[in-house]
């Protein structure tokens, strides 16, 4: 079945060209379009599109705003921005958002983004990944968690912002094990997502390549 997917920015340009984008891809369509955050709430609540792709700067209600009204739908949203400030970032995903990506980062990441969160998995551009996982480092969760040396591998490739399929590729393994290996890791840390995987990386150490 097709992703169904509502674009929300208040710049009809970037909305168009996101369609395009989207819609080129076998497995998206682009259901509605949103000029203003209320907006965007109200046609999601009536259109009922899987993903939301929100812009963090919009009138009437902002990107977080969005995220925080959707939240408890099932509706997935994913902050797309020109704005990469670490405080965004962090709202963004304190209020649920299903990932975070920088307008500069192209179409792939944008594509790869609205896959991610139909998967469970979050996906955040790289070129904010790093600051953010170091500002949010899990102070109280364990230090030793009795992974396994295949876990670990996973954990550092997830705190180097690596998607599922990156993963799979660089370990030899499937998509699907690669994602069995997270929700075993999650269960073990204690943490909800990928971005929780990452911060305990960071305050242990894992994160950088051996």
């Amino acid at each position: 079945m097709s992703t169904r997917i509502l674009i929300a920015d208040d710049q009809e340009g970037i909305r168009g060209a996101f369609r395009l984008i989207l819609d080129a891809q076998p497995d998206m369509t682009v259901v509605a379009e949103a000029a203003d955050g209320l907006s965007a709430i109200e046609t999601a609540l009536q259109v009922r599109p899987d993903v939301v792709l929100a812009d963090i700067r919009m009138p009437k209600a902002d990107g977080i705003e969005v995220t925080r009204a959707l939240a408890e739908t099932g509706i997935h949203v994913v902050v797309v921005t020109t704005f990469g400030q670490e405080d965004y970032v962090r709202a963004a995903l304190r209020h649920g958002a299903s990932g975070f990506v920088l307008k500069r980062s192209g179409p792939t990441l944008l594509v790869e983004a609205v896959r991610a969160a139909m998967s469970g998995d979050m996906l955040i551009s790289p070129q904010l990944t790093v600051g953010l996982l170091r500002e949010s480092a899990v102070r109280d969760g364990p230090r030793e968690a009795g992974l396994t040396e295949r876990e670990d591998d996973v954990v550092r490739l997830v705190a180097q912002a690596k998607t599922n399929a990156e993963i799979a590729e660089e370990l030899f393994l499937s998509p699907g094990t690669v994602k069995n290996h997270i929700a075993s890791i999650q269960r073990k840390l204690g943490v909800k997502n990928r971005v929780g995987i990452a911060a305990w990386a960071w305050h242990t150490g894992r994160a950088h390549t051996p």
